[in-house]
């Protein structure tokens, strides 16, 4: 039998003008800053997945509002071939680190492109600047 790539979520979380990342508490990359997200259970939806992993990650409440993108490279995930979808999202509420997260910090997106990012999210937030106008 065939074995398929794992399906994850990735969450651009915007609070004002800022984003919302966190600080790696295990392998891999454990120590650098990500997105939250997570991998995606059974039976449930991608929206929901984004919405709780938010929530463990990060302690806030988001909302879903558009989707980024989807990246799937083989190559993006030391631990095998992880197809991620990425959503941008509204947080409110107290942010502050839980569950994967050593620590959950707001970084202007340009700022947040200077600190050592886990997996492909540097990719993700140029995507997302330019999404907004803001890079070419």
């Amino acid at each position: 039998m065939r074995k398929a790539p794992a399906l994850a979520v990735d969450i651009v979380i915007e609070v004002g003008s800022r984003i919302v990342l966190i600080r790696r508490r295990y392998e891999p990359f454990a120590g650098s800053w990500a997105l939250p997200g997570g991998f995606v259970e059974c039976g449930e939806r991608v929206e929901e997945a984004a919405v709780r992993e938010a929530r463990e990650e990060t302690n806030l409440n988001v909302e879903v509002k558009e989707l980024l993108g989807v990246y799937s490279a083989p190559e993006r995930d030391p631990r095998g071939h992880v197809v991620s979808i990425c959503f941008i999202a509204r947080g409110e509420g107290e942010l502050r680190g839980r569950d994967d997260a050593a620590e959950a910090g707001l970084f202007s997106p340009r700022e947040a492109l200077g600190l050592s990012l886990a997996f492909d999210h540097a990719e993700i937030i140029k995507d997302y600047l330019r999404r907004k106008h803001v890079l070419r």
